[in-house]
């Protein structure tokens, strides 16, 4: 089933944007091609009036010629002479990144236009439960999938396969690490791995480490029986999944889009708390990792980032500290803190006499100086003590930004089911809201 959620108090105004944006998408603002590989056109977005999202369409203007009544002489404008329909793949900052169909003669500063994604109506697939409508205090573009009869851990999106667009794997708290590909309103499933027995799943992360032009994904393990956190990592294609190696790390990525690094983090060494982490590459065959040290204070990688958040040239140490709040190390040395609202961590196992919590993974993302972070606020049901019990009712996600010294928060996206982990895709943040019901809805919350 897919979902579609719009604030009520201004749907007559988005509709009016909406069409807007798409009968008249340079009416605002032009944008340009400014490079050209094969059938890839990369658009110059930086000044357009709506934000570009992954899978909206996008013509060039290949040729123009004026039309003049022939008794008036009056100018009634340019025929404007277009490309094939191509889609957007990639979104940046500043620029976007669209496929044609095929390549077409295009030169360096030619006029394009975009359209938005069309809103598509609900289909129904299956007898589900249907979330109850999602409060928005927001007005970022939010597209959610068809429900899955799986509870959901992680999720990722990217080019997976050769096949081509991206596609979307999740590993669930059965232990199943499965493949989908999104074919109109349905994600039909490719692949499905059963994790070894007494294997739980903490997080999912996705990157091409290997040079072999799809990702490899990285499925981070809590081994039961033997108490120990590995990272399994997998290779998929049109034919399954298949395991090629493993590593006695946790594994996440950290940063969104081409910023994204994957970091390995060595786990119980002399104590439950995580270790420094390093970057995972692969030299010589193995998966190793480097010299360079990120200290991680601590903290699991799932609740941590790294970025230029407080100006363009100190990378900020970000966590969600025990007492609830989002912590930001300024370049000073003091800290940075947001209210108390994250300390909420759905995801834990137990390791010897302690109880180990993985906060959702915090997401930052946008330019140097001037960025934004996501974070989840898991909301406990009444009378129940979350981080002991781990019972949630639902879940908030807060985008926050480094204002007059302290992280504030500027939006709030209230979900309808909790959340034990995030990733950043190329265009937002991938969301799992787990409903009561035991299903998941995969939401992308557009950046």
């Amino acid at each position: 089933m897919l979902y579609h959620y719009y604030m009520k108090i201004n749907i007559k105004l988005t509709l009016t944007a909406a069409l807007l944006a798409f009968f008249l998408p340079c009416a605002l603002a032009q944008v340009i091609v400014v490079k050209q590989d094969g059938n890839k056109v990369y658009l110059d977005t930086s000044d357009f009036n709506r934000q570009v999202a992954v899978g909206d369409t996008f013509k060039v203007v290949l040729s123009q010629e004026k039309l003049t009544n022939p008794k008036t002489g009056k100018e009634l404008g340019n025929i404007k002479h277009y490309s094939a329909e191509g889609k957007i793949t990639e979104v940046q900052d500043l620029y976007a990144i669209g496929e044609l169909p095929q390549k077409e003669n295009i030169s360096v500063g030619q006029e394009a236009v975009i359209a938005a994604l069309s809103v598509q109506s609900p289909v129904v697939q299956t007898a589900v439960a249907t979330p109850q409508t999602q409060k928005i205090i927001s007005n970022r573009k939010i597209y959610t999938y068809p429900v899955l009869e799986r509870e959901v851990i992680s999720a990722v999106k990217a080019n997976l396969t050769p096949a081509a667009g991206e596609e979307i794997a999740v590993i669930d708290s059965k232990g199943f690490l499965a493949l989908y590909t999104q074919e109109g309103n349905t994600l039909r499933q490719l692949a499905e791995y059963k994790l070894p027995a007494g294997h739980k799943a903490i997080t999912l992360s996705a990157k091409d480490i290997m040079d072999a032009r799809y990702a490899q994904l990285f499925a981070t393990v809590y081994n039961e029986p033997k108490q120990k956190i590995s990272t399994l990592i997998f290779k998929a294609d049109n034919n399954g999944l298949k395991k090629i190696d493993s590593v006695p790390y946790f594994v996440k990525e950290l940063g969104c889009a081409g910023d994204k690094d994957l970091y390995g983090q060595k786990p119980f060494i002399n104590s439950p708390k995580a270790g420094d982490a390093r970057e995972l590459d692969h030299e010589w065959l193995r998966f190793t990792l480097d010299d360079e040290r990120l200290p991680t204070h601590g903290h699991w990688l799932t609740g941590i980032n790294y970025h230029e958040i407080q100006n363009d040239d100190y990378d900020n140490f970000v966590y969600t500290a025990e007492n609830g709040k989002i912590r930001m190390q300024l370049a000073g040395g003091q800290y940075a803190e947001s209210p108390a609202l994250f300390a909420t961590a759905a995801n834990r196992v137990k390791y010897k006499q302690d109880i180990i919590s993985f906060y959702p993974s915090l997401q930052v993302y946008g330019p140097d100086g001037r960025a934004t972070l996501a974070a989840v606020e898991n909301v406990a049901k009444k009378g129940i003590l979350s981080e002991q019990f781990g019972q949630y009712n639902s879940s908030k996600i807060h985008f926050l930004k480094y204002e007059n010294g302290i992280l504030d928060v500027k939006e709030t996206i209230d979900l309808n089911g909790f959340v034990y982990d995030t990733n950043c895709t190329s265009g937002g943040i991938l969301v799992p809201q787990i409903l009561s019901s035991g299903q998941t809805v995969l939401t992308e919350i557009y950046r």
